[in-house]
C-alpha cells in the first residue's frame, strides 16, 4: 500500500537524534559497526494488535478474501510461506497459526477504545519479559460471570483471560491451611518467578476438591448452540466422535482439518433431536463451524456464552449436595457419566452434564445468566454441611494436569495429530466420512508424543514453554505445568520424540540458565482407572 507521494505510509522521515543511543549501544556490543553509515535510514511505524500477533487467514464471511497484516520485518518470510501454503493447500503445514487467525478475537477486543488502550501498552512492553499469568492493568471488568459479587466477597484473586475475570484462589480459604481439615497437604515453595500470581492457598483448594466438594466458575468456557434441520448430519461430518446418539448423550471429540491435524477439541451434548450444545475453545471454532455449513442449509450456529453461565461442582460429596436440592435422579445409575439432563435445583432450571475436568465425581451446571447468582447461593448453602468451598483456577489447572486432561492451544494445536496428542480415543474411525478421516487412514506412525514428566525437585516448578533436553540436546518443549498437590510433586507435559518419550527416560528442563531433572512417566498421574469420576 503506497500513499500519494509514492512511499509507504509506514515509513516516516528519519530522526537521527532518536537513534543515537541504539547506534552507540550497537557499536559497544559489536565494535566493528562503529563509524558505519546507515545506507537507508528510516522511521518505521509498527503495527500492533491487541495480542501482538499478526492478522492472517480467510475472512469469516467473504469467500476468497484473505488477510496478512500487522506483519513485522522479522515475521515477513515466514508469513509469506505460511500464507502461500494456506491459500493453495487449505492449511499451513509448516506452522501452527491458530494464534494468528484473523477470526480469533472476541467482539469486545475489536472496540476502538480497547484497541487503542491495549496497543499503546503493547508498544511500551513489546520487548519486556512478561510473566505468563500477568493480567492486563487496564480495560478490566469487561466480562464477569453472575458469580462475581460472591467471588469478590470471598477475596478472589482475579486474573484475566480473554476478557473474563477469573479467581485463581480465594483469600477466604487461607485459614484452611492451618485448620483441622489440613491433613498434611503438600505445599511447595516456588521460586520468585513461578511464585508470582500464586498462593499456598491453592493447595488447600485442590485438596478440599479431592476430599470434599468445591465450586468452580466455568463460565468462560465458550458455548455454542448448533440447531436446525440437519444439525446432526452437519456435526457428524466434521467431528471425530459419534454424536448421533440418544438425546442426553455427551461426546468428547475433535475437529480436524483435511490433513488430519487437530483444529480443536470440543464437547458435544445432544439436548434435542436437532439441538446441540458445543463446548468450544474460542471464537475461531465459532467461525470454523459457520464456514462449514453447506450452502442452503437450515443449520444455525449461535454463541450462547454471554447469556448463560456454568458452575463446575466437583468432589466426592458433590452428589450429596445436589440430591438435597432436587427430586431428579442424580444417582450413578440414574445419571451416568458423560450424559446430560434438564433438572430443577430448587427454583433454578439447569442443564446438568456429568463431566469432570478435575478427575472427581461431579457435574457442570448450566443456566441462564439471570439465575446464576441464585444458583451459586443455593449450592453454597446446601453444601455448607459438607464443607463446600469456592475454588479457583490455580487448583483447577493442577488437578486437570494430574488427570492428564489436555488444553487446546497449550498442549496441542493444529500441528499435531490425535495419535501424537494421546487422543486416539476421541476418534471413531468406524464412523462414516468426517473431515480428516482419509488423512488419518494414510498417516504414518507418530514421530512425537505429548508426554507426562515427573519433576525430581519438589520445588522445581516450571510454567510452560521451557525447552526439554535429552543427553544435552534440546528435543522438545514443555506445554503445561503445575505442582501436583495430590501427589506431592511438580508435573509437566511436554512434546518429545517418540524414542525419548518412553516411560522411565530421564530428561532435563531448561529453566533460567539451569537444568531441572525430570522423568517421563505413565499417564495419567492420578487415578488412572478413572474410578473416582464414575462412582
Amino acid at each position: 500500500h503506497w500513499n500519494e507521494t509514492g512511499t509507504e505510509p509506514s515509513v516516516l522521515p528519519f530522526t537521527p537524534e532518536d537513534f543515537e543511543f541504539a547506534l552507540e549501544e550497537t557499536a559497544r556490543i559489536l565494535p566493528s559497526t562503529r563509524g558505519i553509515e546507515l545506507a537507508t535510514p528510516f522511521n518505521g511505524v509498527f503495527s500492533f494488535t491487541v495480542d501482538n500477533m499478526p492478522l492472517m487467514g480467510p475472512h469469516a464471511t467473504l469467500d476468497g478474501f484473505w488477510f496478512a497484516e500487522a506483519v513485522w520485518v522479522t515475521h515477513s518470510a515466514g508469513v509469506g510461506k505460511a500464507m502461500a501454503e494456506w491459500i493453495v493447500n487449505g492449511r499451513c503445514s509448516s506452522f501452527d497459526l491458530h494464534a494468528c487467525d484473523i477470526n480469533r478475537f472476541e467482539n469486545f477486543q475489536l472496540g476502538p477504545a480497547f484497541v487503542a488502550a491495549t496497543d499503546s501498552r503493547n508498544f511500551i512492553e513489546v520487548y519486556d519479559i512478561i510473566h505468563p499469568l500477568k493480567p492486563r492493568e487496564h480495560s478490566r471488568m469487561m466480562r464477569t460471570s453472575p458469580f462475581y459479587p460472591r467471588q469478590y466477597e470471598l477475596g478472589g484473586a482475579f486474573l484475566e483471560a480473554n476478557g473474563w475475570e477469573r479467581p485463581h484462589w480465594y483469600a477466604a480459604n487461607d485459614a484452611l491451611l492451618t485448620s483441622d481439615r489440613n491433613t498434611g497437604w503438600n505445599v511447595p515453595e516456588p521460586d520468585a518467578w513461578a511464585g508470582q500470581h500464586w498462593s499456598p492457598t491453592i493447595a488447600a483448594e485442590a485438596m478440599i476438591t479431592r476430599t470434599d466438594v468445591a465450586l468452580y466458575d466455568m463460565t468462560a468456557l465458550k458455548r455454542l448452540e448448533v440447531s436446525g434441520p440437519g444439525a446432526t448430519e452437519f456435526l457428524q461430518g466434521i467431528v471425530t466422535g459419534n454424536v448421533a446418539r440418544a438425546v442426553g448423550s455427551v461426546t468428547y471429540c475433535l475437529m480436524l482439518d483435511d490433513a488430519g491435524k487437530i483444529h480443536s477439541d470440543i464437547t458435544v451434548a445432544r439436548l434435542g433431536d436437532e439441538l446441540y450444545q458445543v463446548g468450544a475453545n474460542g471464537a475461531i471454532d465459532l467461525h470454523w463451524l459457520r464456514r462449514s455449513i453447506p450452502e442452503g442449509s437450515a443449520v444455525q450456529v449461535r454463541d450462547t456464552t454471554p447469556g448463560t453461565c456454568c458452575i463446575g461442582i466437583w468432589g466426592p460429596k458433590a452428589r450429596l449436595v445436589l440430591e438435597s436440592l432436587t427430586d431428579a435422579d442424580f444417582s450413578n445409575a440414574g445419571f451416568k457419566y458423560f450424559t446430560a439432563q434438564q433438572a430443577y435445583l430448587g427454583l433454578v432450571e439447569v442443564t446438568a452434564m456429568r463431566l469432570s475436568y478435575v478427575g472427581e465425581l461431579g457435574w457442570e451446571l448450566y443456566c441462564s445468566a439471570d439465575q446464576g447468582l441464585a444458583l451459586w447461593d443455593l449450592l453454597m448453602e446446601a453444601g455448607a454441611e459438607h464443607g463446600i468451598i469456592a475454588a479457583g483456577r490455580g487448583a483447577f489447572n493442577a488437578l486437570r494436569l494430574e488427570k492428564g486432561y489436555r488444553s487446546f492451544g497449550s498442549d496441542m494445536n493444529s500441528g499435531h495429530s490425535p495419535a501424537e496428542a494421546g487422543l486416539e480415543f476421541a476418534v471413531r474411525m468406524a464412523k462414516p466420512e468426517f473431515v480428516g478421516k482419509n488423512a488419518l487412514v494414510a498417516a504414518p506412525g507418530p514421530s512425537q508424543r505429548l508426554c507426562l514428566l515427573l519433576i525430581d525437585d519438589e520445588n522445581g516448578i516450571v510454567l510452560g514453554s521451557e525447552p526439554v533436553y535429552y543427553e544435552g540436546v534440546a528435543v522438545g518443549y514443555v506445554t503445561s505445568a503445575a505442582y501436583g498437590y495430590t501427589l506431592g510433586t511438580p508435573l509437566a507435559y511436554a512434546w518429545l520424540p517418540t524414542g525419548v518419550g518412553e516411560p522411565g527416560t530421564s530428561v532435563d528442563i531448561g529453566y533460567f540458565g539451569r537444568r531441572i531433572a525430570a522423568t517421563v512417566a505413565v499417564e495419567p498421574a492420578f487415578d488412572p482407572e478413572g474410578l473416582r469420576i464414575r462412582c
